[in-house]
């Protein structure tokens, strides 16, 4: 299998609900290195696993749909915990729609997966993967 992954970063604001939460329960700010990999078992006729350029402008277009929010005050979001595991399937699934749409080039048609993968910190991360 091969893959390429692109990186970006969020900053978010956002509360959760529910004793497991602790003191995250109350308003606080994340920021997240956000790695998004491309996977698919053959090279297509570039050789490449899909345009990276590309790859690169959509995670942003996808990450800057988020940014910089209060996420509570989100229609998407309301009444959801959304939890770095939760923001790491909403990002692969906008991704998966971008590359439905045509935004990743005619190529990225061969892809068969993307998992993106959110770093809290140099010690705690959650992802996400999905077929495509």
């Amino acid at each position: 299998m091969f893959s390429i992954t692109v990186r970006d970063h969020l900053m978010i604001a956002h509360s959760f609900r529910g004793e497991v939460f602790g003191p995250a329960q109350r308003l606080h700010g994340a920021t997240f290195l956000v790695d998004a990999t491309f996977r698919r078992a053959e090279l297509d006729d570039d050789n490449i696993v899909v345009d990276i350029g590309l790859a690169t402008q959509e995670l942003g277009a996808v990450v800057s749909e988020l940014n910089y929010r209060n996420l509570d005050n989100e229609a998407d979001f309301k009444d959801t915990n959304t939890s770095t595991e939760f923001l790491a399937k909403v990002i692969a699934d906008r991704l998966a729609d971008r590359l439905h749409a045509g935004a990743l080039g005619e190529g990225a048609h061969g892809l068969s997966g993307i998992t993106v993968t959110l770093h809290e910190s140099h010690i705690a991360w959650a992802s996400y993967e999905r077929a495509l």
